[in-house]
């Protein structure tokens, strides 16, 4: 990690990388603005372009970090679904995986 962060380059990306998580993981909605600026005024294009896309979504952003609603649990059931008709791609119809996916729904 030592000779990671000798690169300037490298250590800016690490930095921000490190701060947005903690936001993130932290909850700490008040201290986006003052990323976002960062990540703006970077030499990372990266960065810059990640930053503009989340504040072109600003408010769904700031939300996301601020409430304890997760859509979690329905993306959790919709990958298994997806799944299990990967799996069964060509080989049966809508009948089977309905009762393929309540068979493994217990």
């Amino acid at each position: 990690m030592e000779r990671l962060t000798q690169r300037s380059e490298l250590s800016e990306t690490i930095r921000l990388a490190q701060d947005f998580i903690d936001l993130v993981r932290q909850q700490l909605p008040k201290q986006l603005d003052t990323w976002l600026k960062k990540a703006e005024s970077s030499t990372i294009k990266a960065f810059q372009s990640f930053a503009k896309g989340l504040n072109e979504d600003y408010d769904a952003v700031k939300a996301g970090m601020s409430l304890d609603v997760s859509n979690g649990p329905v993306e959790g059931q919709n990958n298994r679904l997806k799944m299990l008709k990967r799996q069964m791609f060509g080989r049966a119809g809508l009948e089977l995986l309905a009762k393929r996916l309540i068979l493994t729904n217990r």
